[in-house]
């Protein structure tokens, strides 16, 4: 069975620095990209960044310049490093990613992880 499993959330001060990771694991052929979106209450789930098989990545705008998506393919990991962390950046964190189990390719999402910021 193919699934996501994140790590890595938790509490931090406004400012501090959390790295997540997610490890894809199971029967897979391939994975193309590799994505992070964090839903915080009330609202809806939203794209962080994405990175491409090749390491292509992309930011919304809210993590530019302080989160760094990266992937190890041959662990079959992706990772976000968020930096100068501040209160609007609390949500449940996601991990996506499109991937092959040989039959095809689909979407599929970790369970989540929490991550708070607050002093």
């Amino acid at each position: 069975q193919v699934q996501l499993v994140e790590s890595g959330g938790g509490l931090v001060q406004p400012g501090g620095s959390l790295r997540l990771s997610c490890a894809a694991s199971g029967s897979i052929f391939a994975i193309n990209d590799m994505a992070w979106f964090r839903q915080a209450p009330g609202k809806e789930r939203e794209l962080v960044a994405t990175i491409t098989a090749g390491s292509t990545a992309k930011y919304a705008d809210a993590a530019k310049g302080r989160f760094t998506i990266s992937r190890d393919n041959t662990e079959k990991m992706v990772y976000l490093q968020m930096n100068n962390l501040k209160p609007e950046d609390t949500a449940v964190y996601y991990c996506n990613a499109e991937m092959s189990n040989g039959s095809g390719f689909s979407f599929y999402w970790g369970q989540g992880t929490q991550v708070t910021v607050s002093s």
